[in-house]
């Protein structure tokens, strides 16, 4: 299958899930897509910190910084520090310097992590020095660590987001952006636009931090705040891809996690607690139909993870062979079969299930993700 196939014209959204962070084969496999499809589409999106990626945008663009600068800063959940995101960030950069039309680079995720998230101060206090106004923002959220430390989200009782400083920053927050909106004619003129979006992507990204750690602070059982905090987090990457989308007016790859992407319902055991929410993948597709189009990553066994071989009765068994080292097969020609039980939550691996491949549109299997290099130069 010719992955061209899936951009008609009208496609908003072309996204490449992989089912395991810590296998690099689908990162690399996202770099040779992306140079093919230059042209094609306008930008690339990645699961990290949306303000953060504004330091890459300006680098891979005009040329803003330096490369480790860049990749330490730019990037969120420690992803600066692979390989292929580099390999990514340097082949943005040399391409961008004779293109005719610049590909952007955007991160849709927010900074928050499974056992931790930061304060909503700087963020804040951006859009605020931004607006000209004199908001004690620092008095209010206090020392960050209360925000950054992990039983901040691990306990109800221990996170800030609760508190009568949380709850005011809240409406502080609400209101900058309505002065935001309200002054844009004559800030614009002052500033420019992209010193405006620039605001509002930090106020945004503020303001979702601060209805984070409120559902870090509900008094329930842990099963239904955890549920609640990734049901948020997917709607404030939901919220991210449209606002990216209606910026670039053309296809945007997007890459993370299949939990992310997928447009069925996303689950997750995490020890006791059972946890269902809906995917940012399925809200935007839910609201552009079939604009959006999604390419599932399968993967058969791996090294890098202690993934061993897959049963034939399973779906990664049954694309075993069919695939070589790694291809892109239609999900609808993908006959029923098993989920894979030989997985454990350590490996951060996510088998392919009978929901996910009847919401994909095609599936990219990787049979085996030792030799990387090779297995993209012969895939």
């Amino acid at each position: 299958m010719d992955i061209r196939e899936l951009l008609a014209p009208d496609v908003d959204f072309l996204a490449f899930g992989e089912p395991a962070h810590l296998e690099s084969a689908f990162a690399l496999i996202r770099n040779e897509l992306f140079a093919e499809l230059a042209g094609a589409v306008t930008a690339i999106a990645l699961e990290t910190d949306r303000v953060a990626a504004l330091a890459v945008n300006e680098y891979v663009q005009h040329g803003v910084g330096d490369l480790d600068t860049v990749l330490r800063e730019g990037f969120s959940h420690r992803f600066g520090e692979l390989d292929n995101n580099r390999r990514l960030i340097t082949w943005m950069r040399e391409y961008n310097e004779t293109a005719e039309r610049p590909l952007a680079f955007h991160g849709f995720d927010v900074a928050t992590e499974m056992m931790n998230a930061p304060s909503p101060r700087t963020y804040l206090e951006h859009a605020r020095d931004y607006l000209g106004l004199d908001h004690d923002i620092a008095a209010l959220t206090g020392d960050d660590e209360r925000w950054n430390r992990t039983e901040a989200v691990l306990k109800a009782t221990e996170s800030p987001g609760a508190t009568p400083e949380a709850d005011r920053l809240r409406v502080i927050a609400d209101d900058m952006l309505v002065t935001l909106y309200a002054g844009a004619p004559m800030l614009i003129a002052a500033t420019s636009r992209a010193r405006w979006d620039r605001a509002r992507i930090h106020l945004t990204a503020g303001l979702g931090l601060l209805r984070y750690h409120r559902q870090a602070a509900e008094p329930v059982d842990d099963s239904a705040r955890w549920t609640r905090m990734s049901a948020f987090r997917d709607a404030m990457m939901a919220q991210n891809l449209l606002d990216i989308r209606d910026a670039e007016r053309g296809p945007v790859l997007v890459f993370g996690q299949n939990r992310h992407l997928q447009r069925n319902e996303s689950h997750m055991r995490l020890g006791p607690m059972d946890m269902n929410w809906s995917s940012a993948g399925a809200i935007v597709s839910s609201l552009v139909g079939d604009r959006y189009r999604l390419i599932v990553g399968s993967l058969g066994s791996s090294k890098a993870i202690d993934l061993g071989e897959p049963g034939p009765e399973t779906f990664e068994g049954r694309l075993q062979s069919r695939v070589g080292e790694w291809g892109l097969v239609p999900a609808r020609e993908l006959p029923a079969a098993e989920t894979r039980t030989d997985t454990n939550p350590m490996q951060g691996y996510f088998p392919l299930d009978q929901a996910t491949v009847d919401g994909a549109d095609a599936i990219l299997h990787v049979s085996a993700g030792t030799d990387t290099q090779a297995l993209v130069l012969r895939g």
